[in-house]
């Protein structure tokens, strides 16, 4: 069995709680959890990529679980969750990393390929849609904007919260259990993850990522295509993000993979928790 190792990363004025497996001299891969998950999420990839010589860092981002959650608002804009990335690279002593993404770690490993494209060897994309074709959806699909309601939601100040609080954390559950693959999340899963959201100011602090993002809007880069060679991996029952949303996405990529999962929803990696975790291993060794 892998042996994980619990370490404190100090990056870009925050102390990051990070899970490390695999091999010292490997070489390094960053797996970037989504809302509203933790480092927990990655479970069923951590231990075939060290086993495949990887040297696996996988975060809690800021303002989730055992992370730093700093109070202001504008500490979560979408450039500041980047730069933690780009300290966790420098910190693994190499020039270059993997990155996947799934959810909310996908939009800040999109936006990290965007403004650094020189740390990532190969980035992987899990069900988020670049944030052009985001932006661009949500001003013009009604079928993505209604699903992407929640959203408007969590802009609310302190109601979301307080009826999380409120309601045990069962809400969030819920959500996950009824929108994943029967089995893919267990009780003693949804056990680790209320564990994670009952942190302090955990809750406020992951809504802060949909707010911040709205109210403080990344500045547009220069070119919108992403020259980083990148799959993306996207499960069609997502009941969150339109399957509409794919086909643009990838033809932004200038050396892309596309790999359609046709029974997978939104939480692929747990639905095809397998095949994600072979995919990841041989499209980074």
């Amino acid at each position: 069995m892998t042996q994980y190792e619990q370490k404190i990363i100090r990056t870009n004025g925050v102390a990051l709680n990070v899970i490390q497996a695999g091999p010292t001299d490997g070489k390094p891969v960053i797996l970037l959890h989504g809302f509203p998950e933790f480092w927990y999420g990655w479970r069923h990839q951590i231990d075939h990529l060290a086993w495949k010589g990887l040297r696996v860092w996988v975060p809690d981002q800021r303002g989730y679980n055992l992370s730093d959650k700093p109070k202001d608002l504008s500490d979560y804009r979408i450039d500041e969750l980047v730069m933690d990335v780009v300290g966790l690279i420098n910190s693994t002593g190499h020039d270059k990393a993997f990155i996947a993404g799934h959810d909310w770690g996908a939009m800040v490993a999109w936006w990290l390929a965007l403004r650094h494209p020189d740390l990532i060897e190969k980035l992987v994309i899990m069900n988020v849609p670049h944030p052009r074709v985001f932006q661009r959806q949500l001003r013009s699909n009604i079928k993505q904007l209604v699903k992407s309601w929640y959203a408007g939601w969590f802009q609310l100040p302190f109601i979301p919260e307080r009826t999380l609080r409120f309601a045990d954390s069962r809400i969030f559950a819920r959500f996950i259990q009824m929108t994943a693959n029967k089995g893919s999340f267990t009780d003693e899963d949804m056990q680790q993850y209320r564990q994670a959201w009952a942190q302090p100011n955990a809750m406020k602090s992951m809504l802060n990522w949909y707010r911040a993002y709205l109210r403080y809007p990344p500045k547009a880069p220069k070119n919108w295509r992403v020259s980083v060679p990148t799959m993306i991996i996207w499960g069609k029952k997502d009941v969150a993000l339109s399957f509409d949303l794919v086909e643009p996405s990838y033809d932004l990529l200038d050396n892309g993979e596309l790999v359609i999962m046709e029974k997978a929803t939104h939480w692929v990696q747990h639905d095809e928790k397998e095949r994600v975790s072979q995919l990841l291993g041989m499209y980074f060794v």
